[in-house]
Formats: C-alpha cells, structure tokens, sequence
C-alpha cells in the first residue's frame, strides 16, 4: 500500500479567465470568472526505495496526470484569457533595473506583439508552450529565468518527482513512522528568513503515526510550496462508516507576520491570507492562497470582481486515527500573481498594484473498492463482533454464577428443614428409636387389630 497508492487521486483546475483585460491595463478593477474544473487522474509511484540501518527509508515519488473528460467542465483545447504571466511577473522582477534597459526590452516586446494578457488554450496554460520572451528576457537579463524551451504551470509536474524523501520506518518506534528525516538531504531549507520556518517537519503529507487523540496536529512538508505546514483538528466524524478524525487549516496558515508573528519569516508580506513564495520561485512575484482569498484579509477578495469566498474552499484531511491513514482528502490551493505599472515598460499601462488569482486546484482522494471493504472489515467490522462477542461472554457469566448462586441457596434451605417440621399423614406407623427395623406381616397386622 505505501509503494503504490492504491487510492486513485485526481487533480482538478479552476481558472479565473478575466472579462475585463482592456480596462484593466487601464487601471480598471480586474473581473474575473471561474472556469472549469479540468480534472485530471493522478498516478503516483515510488522509486529509488533503499532501505538504511537507521531505521529510515529513502524514496522518489514520480506523478503522472491524465485528462478526464468525462469528469470536467470543459475541454484542454478550451481559450482562456490569463494575464501573460511571463511578461508581467517579468516586469516586476526587472522594476529596479536601469531604465534604458526596460525600454529596449519593452521596445524588443512590441516586436514579439506581447501584451500583458493572453488568450490561450487550458493545455498550453499549464504543461508548456514556446514562447519567444523566454529568449528576450535570457538575452537581455541572463539569469532571470534560468530556463529554456516551453513555459507552462504545471511543466514540472507532469512525470516529476517531489524530491528524494527519507522517513522513518517506524520499526524502533512506532510514533515516528513515516516521519520525514530528509528532504532531498536535508533537515531544513533556505528559502524563508528564520529557523522555524525553514524546518522540515512533520510526514511527506501521505500517512502519519497512529493512535491519534483530538490533542494530536497534523504537520507535513509540502515541496510544492516550499514549506512546511500545520493542520489541526476540527471534529470527529465518519467515512463510510469508519470513524474520522477531521484536520483543516488554521487562519494563522497564511497569516502575516504581523498578525502571526511566528510568519514573520516568510515575509516579505502582504495582507493575510496569502504568503509570498518568490523567494522559491525564482523570486517571481508568485502568492499562494486558499480558493477565493478563503479566510484572508476582506481587502484582497474586494480588489478583484468575481470572487465568492465560501467554507467549501478550506483544504481537510479526514483521518482514521487509530492508524493515521487518510480516508478522504482534499487539498486546495491557489496560484496568484502579483502586477502593477512598472515604468518604462509601456505594457503594464496603468495596471494599478493587485494580487491577481490565476487558478486554484485541488489535489483529492478517498479509499474506495477492496481497499475499503478491506479496511472497513479489519479495523471496524471484526472489533465491533469481538466487542458484542465480550458482553455476550459477560452476560452469560453472570447468568451462570447467578443460577449456581440460587442453587446453594437452595439446597441450604432444604438440609435446615427437620422432620417434625415436615409432618406426617394420618394413618401411616409412627417407630420409636427402639422399633426393630424388620417386622413380620402378621404381627404387624395383629398390632393394627388390637389397636382397632
């Protein structure tokens, strides 16, 4: 089971096409639309397993997403018009450059006809497509974007690995099961401004240490956004009739460093609800979120049209807390890209400053088919007969010592009773102590005449 998932996971797309792009370079309030969801069936496997003394296990999780029609609102050939990531991500990271350089670029642009949005096809969006400002912005700023060829959001995704991961076999010590030790070599990262934040904790985010209690948080590290992260609990409850302990995310996950002081390391900040992730990404001017700016500061949601913030856009996980095994999940993010008006570049307009959604996806799955039926017989089915089996034992033992009591009783009763108490009935020989045991039939019968 841990080798190979047997759970299938499914990636699901939503993209916020913008209605309004012509305004919007002209300072107008961006309006934005959701389309989708595109979803995606998500194969995960393991490679590079290698097995060391101390009591850990080193692995390579691959991915692999296949489109599923039948499941989406939509197709991959689909046109959505999307803010140019490249052009406008570039711009803000070359707003300190000499402004004789940004003209010259700027110019170089107008030759390759870029504008600051884009009308592209879901696929292209997101597994890659040639554009030639990958080769101006090289030319011009080299190192910018250390990459070449095809640019895409999820390009490194598809048949990709999260790093080379080493946990704990829990073999020593249950409690550490699964329990990450390294990432790609190492106990922290580099990327945030503090020590708490750049630690490794928690499990790679599949399985965690069983026998959970309410008390019990969820920590896992997430390669995706360069972090680690904190779920906790919310209620019990129930999946298909296996008990659950449900986690989600707190307010603090993305809070800033103001109101999160403990956050203060992954600033530079904004408003909360969003963390900015460019120092991981080639410090392009990239935010995460929850769905619709979900629990973030109300100035975010209001700075764009079109968003409806609403519970159903929280990540959880559903657990079984006697093995720490999830039974259903469901993690969602959202992608956002931050642009304004950068002088010199005469493509940005009078875009005025905004944190802008791009898209947001969810990364889910349950435990369903023989799997399931499986679980669902070993861990519920057969403890609950084994359960009633007991009472019914108790039940039965009680009732025997409570017959065998009585029974005593009983009989004690009997032996206390004496034979005057008993009586005898009229007619019948009363014998003394002196009586002879044997008495012949005539004599007897002569003893009852004279009595007569």
């Amino acid at each position: 089971m841990w080798k190979d998932l047997p759970i299938p996971f499914y990636l699901s797309i939503h993209f916020f096409e913008v209605v309004n792009p012509t305004e919007v370079v002209n300072g107008a309030k961006p309006m934005v639309v959701e389309r989708g969801p595109y979803v995606y069936r998500e194969h995960r496997f393991k490679t590079n397993i290698t097995f060391h003394d101390n009591d850990t296990v080193s692995f390579l999780e691959y991915r692999h997403f296949h489109f599923q029609p039948d499941m989406s609102n939509g197709k991959e050939e689909d046109h959505i018009v999307v803010p140019n990531i490249l052009m406008l991500g570039g711009a803000v990271m070359m707003e300190n450059l000499p402004s004789f350089l940004k003209m010259m670029i700027s110019t170089a642009l107008s030759g390759l006809k870029q504008g600051p949005f884009m009308n592209r096809t879901v696929g292209e969006i997101l597994w890659g497509y040639d554009d030639p400002l990958l080769t101006i912005l090289n030319t011009f700023v080299p190192g910018l974007l250390p990459f070449k060829g095809k640019f895409g959001l999820f390009t490194d995704f598809n048949n990709s690995n999260s790093g080379l991961f080493t946990v704990y076999t829990g073999v020593k010590d249950i409690h550490k099961v699964h329990m990450v030790d390294t990432w790609n070599g190492m106990r922290e990262t580099k990327y945030w401004r503090s020590e708490q934040c750049n630690m490794i904790n928690g499990t790679s985010g599949e399985m965690w240490p069983p026998f959970m209690t309410p008390s019990t948080s969820l920590e896992f590290y997430s390669p995706d956004a360069c972090r680690s992260m904190t779920l906790v609990y919310e209620q019990p409850g129930e999946f298909k009739g296996i008990p659950t302990f449900r986690y989600v995310a707190p307010k603090t996950l993305f809070a800033n460093g103001t109101d999160y002081p403990p956050n203060e390391g992954f600033c530079p900040c904004r408003e909360s609800g969003v963390q900015n992730i460019s120092s991981c990404r080639l410090n392009a001017p990239v935010f995460i979120s929850h769905p619709h700016f979900y629990n973030a500061d109300p100035v975010l949601v209001e700075a764009v049209g079109g968003l409806h913030p609403t519970k159903e856009h929280g990540l959880f996980l559903d657990i079984h807390p006697m093995t720490g095994i999830p039974m259903n999940c469901s993690i969602k993010l959202q992608m956002n890209l931050f642009m304004k008006r950068i002088s010199g570049i005469t493509q940005t307009g009078r875009i005025k400053p905004v944190i802008l959604p791009i898209i947001w996806f969810g990364e889910s799955g349950s435990i369903e088919g023989s799997v399931l039926k499986d679980f669902y017989t070993n861990l519920v089915l057969i403890p609950s007969i084994l359960e009633y089996v007991q009472y019914i034992s108790i039940g039965l033992g009680t009732a025997l010592m409570i017959a065998a009591i009585l029974l005593i009783i009983s009989q004690r009763g009997a032996r206390k009773k004496s034979p005057k108490d008993q009586g005898l009935p009229n007619g019948s020989p009363q014998y003394s102590e002196t009586s002879p045991l044997l008495q012949d039939t005539n004599t007897r019968n002569q003893m009852e005449t004279a009595k007569a």
